[in-house]
């Protein structure tokens, strides 16, 4: 097998997309969280008064997460990018936005240099300490792939078999819970072995060579993989709980929050939003609530 299993005692519970930024060099961390915080700390978030005098709201976005957001041939796209244009229309107060790596995007809305960050948030407790949050726009929810013409055709299938994941991930939190879930209902037989990878593209290959039974990720992920994969593997079902994606305004600035909120509500009336989770995701969420913070 191409990785080792590591049960770990506590894993750290990270999403696909914080995965992907600890990819990044620990120097353009660094130097992103110098160049923010080295600003005034103290900065407050907006008024709608002072947002209104100023003459615009000031929005940070990711420049390389798909299929949220990225930049293809020097133009901004992807669902959070669309998504904003879709509230440029209907918002009566410009939007200035600026494209940059993740790693100065939260401090900066932190410290107040802007006013809400355009991007795939994932809602965590921890963040919520931090941060206020939109409407969501979009779901996230682990489910299993298997390969094409496995005989799993459930989860409760599941039992007995090898499951790959990404270490460190939330996916990884899910996978032992639904395996502790199958261990009650079953007579005490869960998962036989669950076995942790650094990279989703090793487990895809584990998964289409016979190594591993299946592979646990977002349904969102899945989705694109069997989308550009779709002779090899086949979407599974849901086997954890829902969490969900939200752009982010520093804690108790209602101000943005609630000019954005009003237009993104509109959005989801008309349908508009579920068009571009389909578009972007292959699925829509239509019983995704109307708040989370």
């Amino acid at each position: 097998m191409s990785s080792v299993a590591i049960q770990s005692e506590a894993p750290v519970a990270l999403s696909p997309r914080g995965l992907k930024r600890l990819a990044l060099s620990s120097l353009l961390a660094m130097t992103a969280f110098i160049g923010v915080f080295g600003m005034a700390n103290t900065a407050t978030a907006a008024t709608a008064d002072e947002i209104k005098s100023r003459g615009y709201i000031a929005v940070a976005t990711e420049d390389d997460f798909k299929p949220f957001e990225f930049v293809d041939n020097g133009t901004p796209t992807g669902y959070d990018n669309e998504m904003l244009a879709l509230v440029k229309k209907k918002l009566s107060l410009p939007i200035h936005q600026q494209i940059m790596p993740w790693p100065g995007i939260l401090p900066g809305v932190t410290t107040g240099k802007y006013d809400m960050a355009v991007t795939a948030v994932l809602v965590t407790p921890e963040r919520k300490g931090t941060f206020d949050f939109t409407v969501p726009l979009a779901e996230s929810t682990t489910y299993y792939a298997i390969k094409k013409g496995s005989s799993i055709k459930s989860a409760d299938d599941l039992v007995g078999k090898i499951v790959g994941v990404q270490t460190g991930s939330a996916m990884l939190t899910d996978l032992k819970a639904f395996d502790e879930q199958l261990k009650k209902t079953h007579g005490g037989q869960g998962l036989k072995q669950i076995v942790e990878y650094q990279s989703y593209p090793e487990i895809y290959q584990d998964l289409s060579v016979g190594r591993l039974d299946a592979a646990a990720n977002t349904q969102i992920n899945l989705n694109s993989l069997i989308k550009t994969r779709p002779d090899n593997f086949v979407l599974g079902q849901k086997i954890g709980s829902p969490v969900y994606i939200a752009w982010a305004v520093k804690k108790g600035d209602t101000a943005a929050l609630q000019m954005i909120n009003g237009v993104l509500l509109d959005l989801r009336k008309s349908g508009e939003m579920y068009q571009m989770q389909k578009k972007w995701f292959g699925a829509s969420f239509e019983s995704m609530p109307q708040s989370i913070n």
